[in-house]
């Protein structure tokens, strides 16, 4: 029976640095020899796709549509036939995801309570909870600077404002499910290479028995 791989989530707000700190992991994992996939929330699917033109303006509708098309597109991220998360976790594959179900209890607890919106992600919960929750915390003002060299257009939340909100709920949600939840908070104002031996030490002690055979 193949050991079940682990499923490792990078949490923040925008411009914290999660992509960089993905590719750092997924060398030291590959160095390692350990079966990974990366991935990210929203995904491309169909459901994935509306959610992209509702955070870039296209289409409007109400926060709690957004919030369940975020829920939606979670359950089909795990459970979809074609590149399900829960499945490749089940059968070895070390799992990468840059956002889950964190990513909504700060972004939509904006504008709707928090609690509504951990009960709309009960099941994808239940269905696959991290291994390690890493959140890598950045000042809103240096992640502003950071989406203003890296993007063409802003997105519904990049506002400081709203990302000062969204890193308080982080926060409150992280001592909500404090007992539940494995969370490692990193500060996201250090170099990108510290950062990443920081992650390695988080990471390291559960990928043991997780290695493939060169």
């Amino acid at each position: 029976m193949n050991q079940k791989g682990n499923f490792i989530v990078f949490e923040g707000i925008d411009g914290s640095g999660k992509s960089t700190q993905i590719h750092y992991l997924i060398e030291h994992l590959r160095k390692e020899n350990v079966p990974c996939y990366a991935t990210m929330e929203p995904t491309d699917s169909p459901i994935g796709s509306v959610i992209h033109n509702i955070m870039t303006g296209r289409i409007k509708t109400d926060n709690k549509v957004i919030a369940a098309l975020f829920a939606a597109d979670r359950l089909d991220h795990l459970l979809n036939e074609v590149n399900g998360l829960a499945a490749k976790v089940e059968n070895g594959t070390t799992v990468i995801s840059d956002r889950y179900y964190f990513s909504s209890y700060a972004y939509h607890a904006v504008d709707m309570p928090m609690d509504w919106v951990i009960q709309a992600n009960e099941q994808s919960a239940q269905i696959l909870r991290p291994t390690v929750n890493i959140f890598i915390d950045v000042d809103p003002d240096t992640a502003l600077e950071r989406i203003a060299k890296n993007r063409f257009e802003r997105e519904l939340f990049e506002k400081r404002s709203r990302l000062i909100q969204v890193r308080e709920n982080y926060l409150k949600a992280f001592d909500k499910l404090k007992d539940i939840e494995n969370i490692v908070c990193i500060d996201g104002n250090q170099t990108p290479e510290q950062i990443a031996d920081q992650v390695w030490a988080a990471v390291y002690p559960f990928i043991q028995g997780t290695k493939g055979e060169l």
